[in-house]
């Protein structure tokens, strides 16, 4: 009797063994299951978040309209920046089959002027006001504070206005002055725009105290990772200016730099820093000096 209990309680242990061995590789397999999602998960929402910057990016600089809530979250437009090059270059895909069409059919002036509306038009006009309450701000003689006060005023004085006149004019003369080189400054100068935009982040913090973009775009004023942000932004745009124009495209560059270089003293000088509205007239120089470049080589032979 005895003998026989000892054979039942080995069975019963054998049975509670082999069922326990059964169910391991059960529950291994549901923890890989569950696991595979969660390495999933990370990929995927990272991927969302870098689609949505990029939307962001687009939402800030362009009047493209977008549905839904895709781009307006905070941890999106702090991560739209390094996106801005991109913006400018999908900008400058769509200016140049559009200029290449219009030059078939129209004259070389009427060309140059529909290519410098169809360059602001992806903007709204955004950067071209920052440009007018620029210059109404810092030439209007008066103390830091109240330069501020005038660049957040809508309204355009005189100075704005003859900034906005002049501006769209040496764009228009110099695209209109061109031939071969016409399609590769259209393509370059949106380009160049959004990336000076980088560069003046990197060298200046933010000049008011509250509120604005420096609110919008965390760590992106004169901090490290700003500077390595505009090291990047300015050696893709030296890739394609050299792809696109060997010499010259380097020497566009090169204006770019200097000319934002040159800005930025003057911001550092009258309000201590950037604005929106700085960042919108940085943007337009860059442009506006780009098309500048490429008359160098038809009118003094470069």
């Amino acid at each position: 009797m005895s003998l026989l209990n000892r054979r039942s309680s080995g069975n019963r242990r054998r049975k509670k063994t082999s069922r326990f061995q059964k169910k391991a590789p059960e529950q291994q397999r549901s923890r890989q299951r569950n696991t595979e999602p969660s390495t999933r998960r990370p990929l995927n929402r990272s991927i969302i978040t870098l689609i949505g910057s990029f939307v962001a990016a687009l939402r800030f600089l362009s009047i493209i309209p977008f549905a839904g809530s895709l781009g307006t979250s905070e941890e999106e437009l702090a991560r739209a920046v390094p996106f801005f090059p991109l913006v400018g270059l999908l900008f400058a895909c769509i200016a140049l089959p559009l200029t290449w069409c219009l030059s078939l059919i129209l004259p070389p002036a009427v060309t140059a002027v529909l290519a410098v509306f169809i360059l602001l038009t992806f903007s709204g006009g955004l950067h071209l006001d920052g440009l007018a309450d620029t210059a109404d701000g810092f030439f209007s003689s008066r103390p830091r504070e109240r330069m501020l006060e005038i660049m957040r005023d809508s309204a355009s004085g005189a100075m704005g206005v003859i900034a906005l006149v002049l501006l769209l004019s040496l764009k228009i003369a110099c695209l209109a002055s061109m031939s071969d080189q016409l399609l590769i400054a259209v393509f370059l100068m949106p380009i160049a725009g959004r990336v000076a935009i980088l560069l003046l982040m990197a060298m200046l913090p933010y000049a008011r105290l509250e509120g604005g973009l420096g609110n919008l775009f965390k760590d992106a004023f004169n901090t490290q990772q700003a500077r390595l942000r505009a090291l990047a932004a300015l050696l893709v745009l030296s890739g394609l200016s050299w792809a696109a124009a060997g010499s010259l495209g380097m020497l566009a560059v090169f204006a770019v730099l200097l000319v934002t270089t040159l800005f930025a003293l003057f911001c550092r000088q009258k309000i201590g820093g950037v604005t929106g509205d700085t960042l919108g007239a940085a943007c337009e120089l860059a442009e506006a000096v780009t098309a500048l470049v490429f008359i160098l080589k038809i009118g003094g032979g470069l």
